[in-house]
């Protein structure tokens, strides 16, 4: 899904954004920061349920396809459904990465790389900031 697909209704100014997200929050979602490795609430979450963005409430990631990847960041193998992040190439830090996004609102959510240990490849690391998750 490419970013002209965006729900236009969650476009918001910098300063909207500002003032329903924390500092960090914001930092990370919508200046595309990264939360320090090992420190995020959710690595450690193995509860049953959904990742939710954190800007919109749109569903992510379901804790099934979650695992434990030693990178420091909640790490999933797959998308909750097609379509609910968009993909973008990232060659900044001097690195050639993919860039994850919500499809719903562009919050930043991390990066997603070909080494996931499944039968999808797939290593998607997202920072627990950028999402909230609820519990089934």
């Amino acid at each position: 899904m490419d970013k002209n697909s965006m729900n236009k209704d969650m476009t918001k100014t910098d300063a909207e954004w500002q003032a329903q997200l924390t500092d960090e929050e914001f930092y990370v979602c919508r200046k595309k920061g990264t939360e320090h490795p090992y420190t995020g609430t959710l690595l450690n979450n193995n509860a049953v349920g959904v990742y939710k963005c954190k800007c919109c409430g749109s569903e992510l990631f379901t804790s099934d396809s979650k695992f434990n990847s030693g990178c420091g960041w909640p790490s999933f193998d797959k998308e909750i459904k097609d379509g609910a992040v968009i993909y973008t190439e990232d060659n900044s830090l001097a690195m050639q990465r993919i860039e994850v996004t919500c499809s719903h609102c562009d919050s930043h959510l991390g990066h997603v790389f070909p080494d996931g240990p499944t039968e999808t490849g797939q290593r998607f690391c997202i920072n627990s900031i950028s999402m909230e998750f609820d519990e089934k």
